[in-house]
């Protein structure tokens, strides 16, 4: 298959052609031609759209699905169809499955579920046996099969030891440990962040202190060990802060934080929508103006749409007994893209690559194809329509974004919405 990109603009902050408007003209799968004006070979599909932009394909560090155990929530293939539509070439997906994927065998599954899509799946492997945080899962045997970073989806490890023997194991073959951050003795039977709102909506609250003493304990024993650490969807200025010191004594440490986290506050909890119930909670406007400090500061590395469909049956309840979570794909950019320059949010959403040892696609003559394509300038509000996901519990409705995704171009896929 042959595309002739016309007229777009190229957004690579880290490649040569940043803010060029050329033609890119994609043969077989690889960029053969990157020029002003380019004559088409025929048979050759132009696509022509006002706006348009393109760069380096997206990742997103941490998505679940349902397959295998809850193909109700999300299958494999039209989660990778949703990821495709919302512009990211790339995703690591979480072994939150029934069974949890905690074995060779199924990093093999999944990375054949995921044959023939046009975004590439990365199973992240279940750190212990079963994800029940007593014994370590066959970590070696799973890097074999594909599996990029070990880690128990939303679910912290409860015995320090076990974290050590985890990050000194891994060491042996250049594997990282994914460490949720969370003091479940702490965080008790709360269900928000603790602060004014939950007080006046009469929530339980979750600390802030939960997440801030898990990470201050991981990263003592990270110290210890040595290895690789990544913190998962952090929340609060606090953590921001202990991550920075860490970088500053040399610790490998990254983390990451979710779209909704930069996005909205805790004072969206008033109506009691379940929606709004994820996992970290929502913090307070201090800690999201952190956040963001922490994004341009350089001291979290990536975002995440930490894109969790779940089922009618999950949020339609009472409040204390919803599930946690929210999808994020289909919002993820145009949420990003409204808080921070263009620049900024194409980095951002490429940058975890190279943190899960993937390299970083290349917009340059002789490169395969990997490339986002969006117009970053339309303003909207989300909406119902706006959902690819088979699941519709979005914490963004009704929220002003700014960014349109068409979709993706990845060696000879093209799968996008060019209306």
């Amino acid at each position: 298959m042959n595309i002739l990109l016309r007229s777009v603009k190229i957004i690579d902050p880290q490649g040569k052609h940043n803010q060029q408007v050329a033609d890119i003209y994609i043969k077989n799968g690889i960029i053969e031609n990157i020029d002003p004006e380019i004559g088409p070979e025929k048979g050759t599909q132009i696509i022509e759209i006002p706006g348009l932009h393109v760069s380096p394909g997206w990742f997103d560090s941490s998505v679940s699905f349902g397959e295998p155990g809850f193909e109700e929530r999300e299958t494999i293939a039209h989660g990778l169809f949703t990821a495709a539509r919302s512009g990211f070439t790339a995703v690591a997906v979480n072994p939150n499955t029934h069974p949890v994927a905690d074995s060779n065998a199924d990093m093999a599954f999944i990375k054949a579920r995921g044959n023939g899509a046009a975004t590439e799946i990365f199973p992240i492997g279940a750190l212990t046996a079963k994800g029940e945080g007593v014994d370590l899962a066959e970590l070696f045997d799973m890097s074999r099969s594909g599996a990029i970073a070990f880690g128990d989806y939303r679910s912290p490890v409860a015995n320090p030891n076990l974290l050590k023997i985890a990050l000194q194991y891994v060491q042996n073959f250049d594997g990282m440990v994914i460490s949720f951050p969370l003091e479940k003795s702490i965080a008790g039977k709360g269900v928000v962040n603790e602060e004014e709102t939950a007080l006046r909506l009469g929530l339980k609250g979750i600390p802030a202190l939960s997440e801030e003493l898990q990470i201050a304990r991981d990263l003592y024993i990270l110290e210890y060990t040595g290895g690789k650490l990544h913190i998962p969807t952090i929340s609060t200025k606090r953590s921001v802060e202990l991550i920075s010191a860490a970088r500053k004594k040399g610790l490998d440490v990254t983390c990451s934080v979710a779209i909704h986290n930069l996005f909205l506050n805790d004072s969206v909890l008033d109506g009691f929508d379940t929606r709004y119930k994820t996992m970290p909670p929502l913090r307070t406007e201090e800690d999201r103006k952190a956040l963001l400090k922490g994004l341009t500061d350089g001291v979290i590395d990536m975002v995440t749409s930490d894109h969790d469909p779940r089922d009618i049956e999950g949020k339609k309840v009472e409040f204390d007994y919803a599930d946690y979570g929210t999808i994020g794909l289909e919002s993820a950019f145009g949420a990003l893209n409204t808080l921070l320059p263009l620049d900024k949010t194409i980095s951002l959403l490429t940058s975890g690559r190279g943190r899960f040892k993937m390299e970083l696609p290349a917009i340059e003559k002789g490169a395969m194809a990997n490339l986002s394509l969006f117009d970053p300038s339309p303003e909207y509000v989300f909406k119902k329509s706006h959902v690819i996901s088979t699941s519709a519990n979005s914490a963004f409705y009704d929220q002003k974004l700014k960014g349109k995704v068409y979709g993706i171009i990845r060696a000879n896929h093209l799968e996008a919405d060019l209306s």
